[in-house]
């Protein structure tokens, strides 16, 4: 019996900057309702490959499948109207608009009738109800929905941002980095929000340098060295020493002195 498919697949790609090879046959597989985490050190191909899979780059070779489509993206707004959203580390929101626009940003709500469609009126009330309850479906709490952003914590704005991603993605969303540069409160607030992102259905890719989030909330971990795939492991199958082994390319001999190392 065939295994289930891939929500999102990629094959063989490819990606040279000049002379330097970002990405050298990497492959790709995302399940329905699993969180895949990819790790690599600096310079491994991750941030290639995840501008790839969002449409940001266009791959030299390889291909993309999409439910089992072959798929080209040529921008971001061609992956998002696939279904595809993405939070980058920068976050992308407006600082100076409220929560209920950023969420709606770019894909606002207009009176119906001729204020909508000659005037160009905004519907504020209905995009601020919407967006309240979905901030309260995924458990985000804020004072207000028509609080500027500038004014929320880092994690809010984080949490800002995933409720955009979660809402507006229809396949995937992709979580670049989402815990860099937060308290302890706010990360843990964060990794539970991304928890329930993936329990709603809406399968995750997390990139993320902190190795025991990546541990803790992913279903498998896509290990990238030079540009491609060298390991696909899982939270039960490898320890956090062996991935970084494999990550690193340290040899076994250089695992088992890691290893059996006393602790200082």
């Amino acid at each position: 019996m065939n295994g289930p498919q891939p929500i999102l697949e990629a094959r063989g790609l490819v990606k040279s900057f000049g002379q330097v090879v970002a990405l050298n046959g990497a492959d790709f597989e995302l399940y329905p309702n699993e969180i895949v985490a990819i790790i690599g050190d600096n310079g491994a191909g991750k941030s290639t490959l995840i501008k790839t899979l969002s449409g940001a780059l266009q791959p030299d070779e390889g291909e993309l499948r999409l439910d089992g489509e072959r798929v080209r993206f040529r921008s971001p707004g061609d992956a998002r109207r696939a279904g595809i959203e993405t939070v980058y580390q920068d976050l992308a929101v407006a600082p100076s608009l409220d929560i209920a626009e950023n969420i709606f940003l770019g894909r606002e709500s207009r009176w119906r009738g001729p204020l909508g469609l000659v005037l160009r009126l905004l519907d504020r009330r209905s995009m601020r109800r919407e967006a309240a309850r979905h901030l309260s479906e995924l458990k985000i709490g804020v004072q207000s929905i028509k609080q500027p952003v500038e004014n929320l914590s880092g994690g809010q704005r984080q949490g800002v941002a995933v409720a955009r991603a979660a809402k507006w993605a229809k396949r995937v969303a992709i979580m670049d980095e989402p815990t860099a540069a937060l308290g302890v409160k706010e990360t843990r607030q964060v990794l539970d929000m991304i928890l329930r992102v993936r329990d709603r259905g809406l399968p995750v890719i997390l990139i993320s340098h902190d190795m025991p989030h990546v541990f803790e909330l992913a279903d498998r971990i896509l290990i990238m060295r030079l540009g491609e795939r060298v390991a696909t492991v899982t939270p039960q199958t490898h320890t956090m020493p062996e991935a970084v082994a494999i990550m690193t390319g340290a040899t076994r001999g250089e695992l088992e002195q890691a290893l059996t190392k006393d602790t200082p």
